[in-house]
């Protein structure tokens, strides 16, 4: 009233030529909504009044909006904030910031923080109630999740606060946004403050309807919200607001003496001050008041309908200027939002850390790590129990459950995961590789965290769902992370690396009881030019030592038949330098293919199992059922295992026997099968791309952070490969993997350069001989050649015959 009063005075004194006054008639509803709805339907009937001023409270204004909308007059309130009041009528403006306008400026707050999960608190009134979805929303925009929500009555005893305060004590979440009326604020933060939950690790947040009447709550109030951020509408400091507030307090002890005025006029007294302003305005571009017709009906609640309420809507709607609170513009019937202060509580007032802007668009889109305050930062906070130490936002309290860990009890090596019952004492003991991980990343968190596991036999996909309905409250095992599981929970990083392989049984590439098989270390064409260098090679000998049977012995029996010429030395030395390295090559791969296996080479084609119609195995639970099918395999085709000695013996049996041509896994699985069955079985092809292995949360757990950032601690250190050790020993098949060996048949090619020499060398030994051969007998050859011979062939057979007639002489 003070601040109403204050404006009128102000206005007309700063406007001495207008034709126009206001008049106020005041009424007071004495907080009750009936009360409001009477006073005002008097004012409309009896007074005429042009517009309302009010009313005070949401709750109030639901009545109020009806009587005003049913006789054209604007309903005005400086101080009815509830976002679900508009819009409901035209004729309803909403002078202060709608509740809406504030819920991005909490949602940032949470964002800048990381926080994941809030506890929402709120009583349970129009106020309360209609800010819910906004907020609720806005968090969902920055990934944090509403874990909690407590309805606080507005006649709630101390008692039942209480009881929520010890209530919300007990669960993991220590981030508490809080939306009422100051007064239930008040009693909220006493019972707080009793149930110890304004210590260090908690954070408080409430909105700007705390914030605004802080300076009027008492003393005791305001040492339990030591700590406590809120978020308030920024109201620019300007040398009007400096003096009109000298003026206000002036003004406020005389009107209300024996009370000592606060020393800056609250946000509501500013609006207040700012709407009657807008009023007074818009009254003076009306200009003039026509009376409102008589009703119609002798209906208790009935009003005349008004002629000016229109004119006034309009020209209030089409007002501008410059307020105590800033700019004062109205958009579809509410204050356009502006920006809003980040305050923390620290001794008896209230310290600026921060401002947040909204931003282009609604700041409910995605903006990255953008969060709107000025700076990108918030300053100086100092926190419960006086810490300047940013709440982690969560914690495991002592007294709360423990979370139960869903293990799956038919996994399949015993070194990743082991579900065992004592008989005697029906206790089950789970043990293995996952298990000390998960043990050894919870031990690195800064804090304790309890848990139990609990063995479940279903499905993996099954296990995560369950994570998802709150039945367990993380899964541990060997657990990949696939698409649809993600659609359930949120995985940490990975523990372990990725990766589907292929498994198959080693065979032989031919029989060695083949009757041919001697001829399979060397290739056709290899076997072809060793036969044409033999015939070469002795006839280049019979040649120089002008006998067959002498040429065939020495390239046979080198070592001992007599060598008369020494260009029949030469072929035979190289010739006895390839016999040598065939003769080794020969018997190397020989006994290579003896001693040493290689899969079938069509087998490497997984399209060829396809064709084949082979059965292939997998995990019984485990996300490979779809994975085969995706590759192409009919769902008939595919046999599902638990153990690995149900693999082995599928794979031994073979897919015509009953069993299955190919195994396929993920790579440790096929790491540690193949380190006892690497005799029989080998890796075949590249492996298959997938995630990783990961320990699953529930969305929005707070958890998940914490358990990566111990992940990645744990593997730098190498605490995970030290654990990795102790439970899955390395493969004695590694150095010696029959996967990584093969061998193919011996060509031509690796036997070029070896016959060119030895060609080239037989043929010049030849051809040196026949020149030699033929200078020394160039008398009887031109003799037969002069000779008349019917034909060519006689002349070459008479050059051979005396070719045979030279008796070898040792040279």
């Amino acid at each position: 009233m003070t601040s109403l009063t204050l404006c009128l005075s102000d206005f007309y004194s700063s406007n001495l030529n207008y034709s126009t006054r206001l008049v106020l008639h005041t009424r007071d509803s004495k907080g009750r909504v009936t009360d409001a709805a009477s006073t005002a339907l008097s004012l409309l009937k009896d007074v005429q009044v042009d517009a309302i001023i009010g009313p005070q409270r949401s709750s109030q204004a639901t009545f109020v909006i009806g009587l005003g909308d049913a006789a054209n007059v604007p309903i005005i309130s400086f101080s009815a904030t509830s976002a679900s009041l508009h819009p409901q009528t035209p004729y309803f403006l909403q002078t202060a910031l709608n509740d809406a306008a504030q819920v991005d400026a909490v949602a940032a707050v949470v964002k800048y923080f990381r926080w994941y999960q809030i506890v929402l608190v709120y009583e349970d009134s129009e106020f309360g109630n209609g800010i819910t979805p906004y907020l609720a929303n806005a968090f969902q925009q920055v990934n944090a999740r509403v874990s909690y929500r407590s309805i606080i009555p507005v006649s709630a005893s101390d008692d039942f606060i209480l009881q929520e305060m010890y209530k919300m004590k007990t669960m993991q979440t220590r981030v508490f946004v809080v939306h009422t009326s100051s007064v239930l604020a008040s009693r909220i933060f006493l019972k707080a403050k009793e149930a110890e939950m304004t210590s260090d690790g908690y954070a408080w947040i409430v909105t700007s309807g705390i914030m605004d009447l802080f300076y009027s709550l008492n003393s005791s109030v305001v040492e339990s919200m030591q700590g406590v951020v809120g978020v308030k509408p920024l109201v620019p400091r300007s040398s009007k607001l400096n003096s009109t507030t000298v003026r206000w307090r002036k003004k406020f002890a005389d009107d209300n003496p024996g009370i000592t005025p606060q020393e800056e006029i609250n946000l509501y007294g500013v609006w207040a001050y700012d709407t009657l302003w807008a009023l007074a305005m818009a009254a003076e571009k009306t200009g003039f008041k026509e009376p409102s017709s008589s009703p119609n009906s002798t209906d208790v609640f009935s009003t005349g309908i008004s002629q000016t309420g229109p004119k006034l809507l309009a020209a209030m709607l089409d007002t501008k200027f410059e307020g105590l609170a800033g700019n004062f513009q109205l958009d579809n019937g509410q204050l356009k939002p502006s920006s809003f202060e980040i305050l923390n509580v620290n001794g008896k007032g209230l310290r600026q850390v921060g401002i947040w802007t909204p931003f282009v668009q609604s700041s409910s889109q995605v903006y990255g790590n953008a969060t709107g305050f000025t700076g990108e930062k918030l300053e100086n906070i100092i926190w419960p129990g006086e810490s300047r130490n940013v709440p982690k936002g969560w914690e495991v309290p002592l007294s709360g459950k423990k979370l139960r860990v869903g293990v799956p009890s038919a996994a399949g090596f015993p070194e990743f995961v082991k579900v065992e019952r004592d008989p005697k004492t029906n206790s089950t003991k789970i043990s293995g590789l996952y298990i000390d991980l998960f043990d050894a990343i919870m031990a690195e968190l800064p804090y304790a965290v309890r848990y139990e596991y609990v063995p479940f036999a279903g499905s993996y996909d099954d296990l995560s769902y369950q994570v998802s309905t709150g039945n367990y409250d993380a899964s541990v095992g060997d657990i990949t992370i696939t698409a649809t599981r993600s659609r359930y929970v949120v995985f940490t990083l990975p523990i372990e690396d990725g990766g589907v392989t292929r498994i198959q049984k080693i065979q032989y590439d031919s029989d060695p009881n083949d009757k041919w098989f001697f001829l399979k270390p060397l290739n056709w064409k290899l076997w072809l030019t060793i036969l044409a260098l033999v015939i070469f090679t002795t006839l280049a000998i019979s040649i120089l030592e002008r006998k067959f049977k002498i040429a065939f012995m020495s390239i046979v029996f080198s070592h001992s038949e007599d060598i008369a010429t020494n260009l029949a030395r030469v072929v035979v030395v190289v010739w006895m330098l390839v016999v040598l390295v065939l003769h080794s090559t020969y018997t190397a791969s020989l006994a290579a293919r003896l001693t040493v296996f290689k899969l079938q080479q069509g087998d490497a084609d997984i399209n060829i199992l396809i064709r084949n119609g082979d059965y292939v195995g997998c995990r019984e639970g485990t996300f490979l059922v779809e994975f085969l099918k995706r590759l192409g395999f009919h769902e008939s085709r595919i046999r599902t295992y638990k153990l690995p000695e149900e693999f082995e013996s599928a794979l031994s049996k073979g897919s015509e026997k009953g069993g299955i041509r190919a195994m396929f896994s993920r790579t440790p699985y096929a790491d540690l099968f193949l380190s006892k069955y690497c005799v029989k079985y080998m890796k075949v092809g590249s492996p298959y791309l997938t995630e990783g292995i990961a320990f699953g949360f529930p969305k929005g757990s707070p958890l998940v952070g914490d358990v990566s950032s111990a992940i990645t601690e744990l593997t730098d250190n190498q605490r995970i490969s030290e654990i990795k050790k102790r439970w899955i020993r390395q493969s004695g098949c590694t150095e010696n993997d029959p996967s990584q060996f093969g061998w193919t048949d011996i060509g031509l090619k690796s036997f070029k350069i070896l016959f060119g020499v030895t060609g080239a060398v037989t043929g010049a030994c030849v051809l040196l001989f026949l020149v030699s051969f033929l200078c020394k007998n160039r008398d009887e050859v031109k003799r037969i050649y002069n000779e008349t011979h019917p034909d060519i062939w006689s002349k070459v057979e008479a050059i051979c015959m005396l070719f045979n007639q030279q008796n070898i002489r040792p040279e």
